[in-house]
């Protein structure tokens, strides 16, 4: 049976999705509801949409003493070069109600074929981001299964396409947007010159994606005065956008929310929202440099809170996170090792154990009656907290956005960068090659079109 909150948002299919697909700003939406099903009435067997996002990125930082870059100084998937233009998200994808099958049966399929970590390393024309199957017959608990976006952060729950950046933060991009062990062994890379000798990226396979395959049951309730509460538990492979798992372990996703919902529906909806999230898993890796294939497993758990305002034309978000285990260590470094202890993961500077804590305070400005948007946020990445070879991130990005019209945008972004290591002096340890890390400007157009 469906919820009241779901009759209570009666439209055609055409327009929900629609509204989704063209939406400009990252508004205060349930994202749960958004993705994972259909509008109350909806008879729309098939909806096409997608979205290209073409960017352009300058990386202004200096090499270490020897001439060499390590990739926070260039400019990804491929990491060698400090600029470049790119098709970073192309995406085609279709869904709807299972007509004449069930009307209580949703489908959600999003192809990529962009050119970024979902797609290299692994030289991939395409990859299948989104397969999923919703079913809405129980009161309180649809569920959702196949491949999709796990509940967790702001940043990776939303949709990409009305992402505010051009860049995730710190913490997001390194923490949780998960990169998987190669299966045996492998040497971190040093630093490259420019053009680098050998590939920079020392991983596999692509990014998770924030993606997972499994099963999540969820829902949203009405619960009077204009609140609004979601939660949202997952049970999934814990082995990103792989349909196969890699080992018997499962990773638990928990999300829950509550919103106090000023006006509008949909992704446009007004709104002060209250969230919090865990993720708990193992991940299957063979760490040591010992020529013997001998995985181990390493817990891997995050977790983070947050708060997210949109009202008028004005938007503030804040988010903490934490994690430990299997912390990255960047993509040159697949032993998940930094410094003399790579390949031991007992080590200091070895994230298999290691912990990160981060956060990011961010706010928009849209002026009324014009086309213009304001963006300024703040993030922090503590990578290896406590460790001797800990590494602090810190960020500054200044943003405008110009909307065309409402499914075309154009967003400029200037970062300032800066990254040490607080147990070395200048060019000691870490600080060799994070020192030197500077501003980058980037240029995105987003083009949205949808059926």
């Amino acid at each position: 049976m469906m919820t009241h909150q779901y009759k209570k948002h009666i439209f055609s299919g055409s327009a929900c999705i629609g509204l989704l697909m063209a939406s400009i700003n990252a508004f205060g939406a349930n994202w749960l509801e958004l993705q994972g099903t259909e509008p109350a009435g909806s008879e729309q067997l098939a909806k096409v949409w997608g979205f290209v996002q073409v960017q352009y990125q300058d990386d202004q930082s200096d090499p270490n003493a020897a001439g060499g870059y390590i990739p926070p100084k260039l400019i990804g998937p491929e990491f060698d070069s400090q600029s470049a233009f790119n098709v970073n998200r192309a995406r085609i994808g279709v869904r709807g109600v299972a007509m004449p099958l069930d009307p209580k049966i949703n489908y959600f399929l999003l192809l990529e074929m962009g050119n970024n970590g979902i797609t290299n390393p692994g030289d991939s024309f395409a990859k299948m981001t989104d397969a999923s199957v919703t079913f809405n017959y129980i009161k309180g608990a649809r569920i959702r299964a196949g491949l999709f976006k796990y509940p967790g952060a702001e940043e990776g729950l939303q949709a990409i396409h009305v992402f505010d950046y051009i860049n995730f933060t710190w913490v997001t991009g390194q923490m949780l947007l998960e990169r998987f062990p190669n299966r045996n062994y492998t040497a971190n890379i040093p630093p490259q010159p420019l053009p680098p000798e050998v590939s920079l990226n020392g991983f596999d396979r692509g990014v998770g994606a924030f993606r997972d395959v499994g099963v999540q049951v969820f829902d949203w309730f009405d619960v009077g005065k204009g609140w609004e509460l979601s939660y949202a538990a997952m049970i999934g492979n814990g082995n990103g956008l792989n349909f196969s798992d890699n080992d018997n372990n499962k990773d638990l996703y928990f999300y829950g929310s509550a919103e106090k919902v000023y006006a509008g529906t949909g992704p446009r909806r007004q709104g002060l929202k209250i969230f919090a999230w865990s993720q708990n898993g193992t991940r299957t890796a063979d760490l040591t440099n010992d020529g013997i294939y001998d995985p181990v497993e390493y817990d891997r758990d995050r977790w983070g809170l947050g708060a997210k305002y949109l009202r008028k034309g004005i938007r503030v978000t804040a988010e903490y996170m934490h994690g430990k285990g299997m912390i990255w260590q960047a993509p040159q470094n697949p032993s998940f090792g930094l410094g003399p202890g790579q390949g031991n993961p007992d080590a200091p500077g070895n994230g298999a154990y290691g912990k990160g804590k981060g956060y990011y305070v961010e706010g928009g400005y849209r002026f009324p009656g014009t086309k213009w948007e304001l963006d300024l946020r703040y993030d922090k990445f503590n990578r290896l907290d406590g460790d001797r070879f800990e590494i602090d991130f810190k960020r500054t990005t200044a943003g405008v956005q110009y909307f065309f019209n409402p499914r075309v945008r154009i967003a400029f972004n200037y970062e300032f960068r800066s990254a040490n290591a607080p147990e070395f002096g200048p060019g000691a340890g870490p600080n060799a090659n994070v020192d030197g890390i500077g501003n980058r400007i980037g240029v995105q157009l987003t083009a949205i079109w949808s059926q």
